[in-house]
């Protein structure tokens, strides 16, 4: 899949990916009275007030983009219904030619890993029968607990032709507690960017591998670095927008070729109707406001890398 994104990039010119990431206060009012019209305020009807939610912003904007990102957390506090949202959501965005990155951030070991792996990833052999679970194009895995728990994860990738995002410099404030620790010397991102580069190399697209990772736009300096070490690795770039990064801020994570990562805005996008810059939208008109946030965010980044 990796070069199907590749290709849905060079397409659109959209080095970009929308975050499906759902609070329900998010999802405007005559939405979620529609939905607790016919389920109730029950998981049922906030489940389908999301799902309507996110159709109607792919609706939108799925030919300005060449991705979409839904982070399970924010359906499976619906419980099961959320869960078929979420699945709903994958498959509609697959329908729309989209590459969709399962934000799941799994990690665990042995045979567990290799559960998740298959779930999202892969295909369940049921007897005689197989099947494909959820059925991401790619997933985010954490590395904490090492080679036993990422192994899964390649075996399956290599198998399906999958991909997936490993955490190495997340974009939250705290992430320096342990990230940011040296280990003789040197940070441990660098130390598993490292091992990125390394997976990466035995499974290999056609110019980028398969084994990308994820690094933060809130770490510009600590991106320039980590692009070196990991040459082929696609970068997944969150904390656009609504946590600080700029399309100025970017431009390190980037190859020469104007390929090599790709950037992630999850509520600068999907609530962009509740922001002072697309009000004039009103929330009636949320998702013609996600349109305008997703064109203006291709400019900014864009702009950014024609100047650096």
């Amino acid at each position: 899949m990796i070069n199907q994104l590749v290709t849905n990039i060079k397409k659109t010119g959209a080095p970009i990916v929308v975050g499906l990431d759902p609070m329900l206060g998010y999802v405007p009012e005559h939405i979620q009275k529609k939905a607790f019209e016919e389920y109730g305020e029950t998981l049922e009807g906030a489940a389908e007030a999301v799902w309507q939610f996110n159709k109607e912003i792919v609706d939108h904007t799925f030919d300005l983009i060449p991705a979409v990102k839904p982070q399970i957390a924010m359906y499976e506090q619906f419980g099961i219904p959320g869960l078929t949202a979420f699945k709903k959501t994958v498959d509609y965005c697959k329908e729309k030619g989209l590459a969709v990155i399962g934000d799941v951030k799994r990690g665990d070991i042995g045979s567990t890993s290799a559960a998740y792996a298959v779930g999202h990833l892969g295909r369940v052999q049921v007897g005689s029968e197989s099947y494909v679970p959820f059925g991401e194009d790619f997933a985010t895995v954490n590395p904490y607990l090492g080679s036993d728990g990422v192994n899964p994860f390649l075996k399956v990738c290599k198998e399906e032709k999958k991909g997936i995002f490993i955490l190495v410099k997340t974009s939250n404030p705290s992430s320096g507690e342990f990230q940011d620790r040296l280990i003789d010397g040197r940070p441990l991102y660098e130390l598993v960017g490292e091992k990125v580069a390394a997976w990466g190399e035995e499974l290999m697209g056609e110019t980028y591998s398969y084994v990308g990772a994820v690094v933060g736009a809130t770490y510009p300096e600590m991106g320039k670095v980590l692009r070196k070490i990991m040459p082929k690795a696609y970068i997944l770039v969150p904390g656009y927008g609504a946590q600080g990064g700029k399309g100025k801020d970017l431009v390190h994570f980037f190859n020469e070729d104007g390929l090599g990562a790709i950037v992630n805005s999850s509520r600068g996008i999907i609530a962009a109707y509740k922001q002072e810059k697309y009000a004039k939208y009103g929330e009636e008109a949320f998702a013609e406001a996600s349109r305008a946030a997703v064109e203006d965010m291709v400019t900014d980044i864009k702009e950014a890398l024609e100047n650096r």
